[in-house]
């Protein structure tokens, strides 16, 4: 396997999120390889989190709390937040599900106690676009009564049927929006799938069992320019089949992966960092393209294959992944000279 190239800032999406009231996206171009879940129950987990390395952690208070936790677990998240150095990593919280009792608390005590320590509110089981309108609405008016000075950004989860069918309606719904999760665990009870405990099929299945539900929630990230994030896999003691579950979803162009233990952290910034061997081969293919292009020709031949705009546009995402800026077509630098 080839040597990763260096972290890069480049999301894959192509696109940042829009911005309104003053207040500037922070987040969308950061990369999402890696997104660690950690109990905010726990402050043992909370406090070792930050040396993670991973792009994102999220300190969670829906299903790692226990109902009888999960109010007192917002002051442990709180601290972790607001007490610890962070780094590059961002801040996540994903509070309980606006159907149930503690989602409206969750908000309003962690975003007041955290602040500006708090880059991203994760929201699960979202089903409508109505729904992430919701948390928008609540956060803007925390965002103004708090006078924070950057606005904080949403990830939803896509992880029941209705949401499925409306992800693309929900990843347009927000311009908070800044990536959408494929939840495969409750997904299996949203369909009534006959699966095992890491959401495999249990019997013989043509194919890749979760293909459909996977390019559904990709297609409407694309569509929407935000970032897809691909599933936890809750077999932490077998990271060879994490990695090739992470595989399976990067070839797909998913931007990155959950992770439920630190030790699949590294696994998935390996799968989802271009190699240097990758980096170097779509510079050498648009150098070449457009050598060509400067002399008229749209479309050339390397290596016994053809290349013409597409291969230029699918080099262009390596070099977005990896953060390495995409070399400039001769006439688009001779247009923008003119108008300087």
């Amino acid at each position: 396997m080839g040597t990763r190239a260096n972290k890069g800032a480049g999301t894959g999406t192509g696109s940042s999120a829009a911005t309104g009231t003053g207040r500037a996206a922070r987040t969308s171009k950061h990369p999402r390889r890696s997104e660690l879940a950690t109990p905010a129950s726990s402050e043992r987990m909370c406090a070792k989190a930050p040396s993670s390395g991973a792009d994102l952690v999220f300190l969670d208070l829906e299903d790692a709390c226990a109902p009888s936790v999960k109010e007192s677990a917002r002051s442990i998240a709180v601290s972790a937040l607001t007490g610890q150095a962070w780094g590059s990593t961002l801040r996540a919280v994903r509070i309980n599900g606006l159907d149930t009792p503690w989602c409206h608390d969750d908000l309003i005590e962690i975003v007041t106690g955290a602040r500006e320590a708090l880059d991203v509110v994760i929201v699960p089981k979202v089903r409508t676009a109505r729904d992430v309108w919701w948390v928008d609405v609540l956060l803007s008016q925390l965002e103004e009564k708090l006078r924070l000075e950057k606005r904080i950004a949403l990830e939803v989860l896509i992880e029941d049927a209705e949401g499925l069918a409306n992800a693309l309606d929900i990843a347009r719904s927000s311009p908070r929006l800044e990536a959408l999760i494929f939840g495969a665990g409750d997904l299996s009870v949203s369909l009534q799938a006959r699966v095992d405990g890491n959401f495999d099929p249990l019997g013989p299945y043509p194919g890749d069992f979760w293909h459909f539900a996977r390019t559904q929630v990709l297609t409407a990230a694309r569509a929407s320019g935000i970032a897809a994030i691909d599933a936890p896999f809750p077999a932490y003691g077998e990271p060879e089949a994490y990695r090739t579950s992470a595989a399976q979803a990067a070839l797909l162009g998913f931007d990155g992966k959950w992770a439920i233990h630190p030790s699949q952290v590294s696994i998935a910034h390996e799968v989802f960092t271009p190699t240097k061997e990758e980096v170097a081969a779509a510079l050498d293919v648009i150098a070449r393209y457009r050598g060509a292009e400067a002399d008229g020709t749209g479309a050339i031949g390397h290596d016994g294959r053809l290349v013409d705009a597409a291969h230029i546009r699918l080099a262009a995402n390596v070099l977005d992944r990896a953060g390495h800026g995409t070399p400039e077509s001769p006439g688009a630098a001779a247009s923008t000279s003119s108008t300087g």
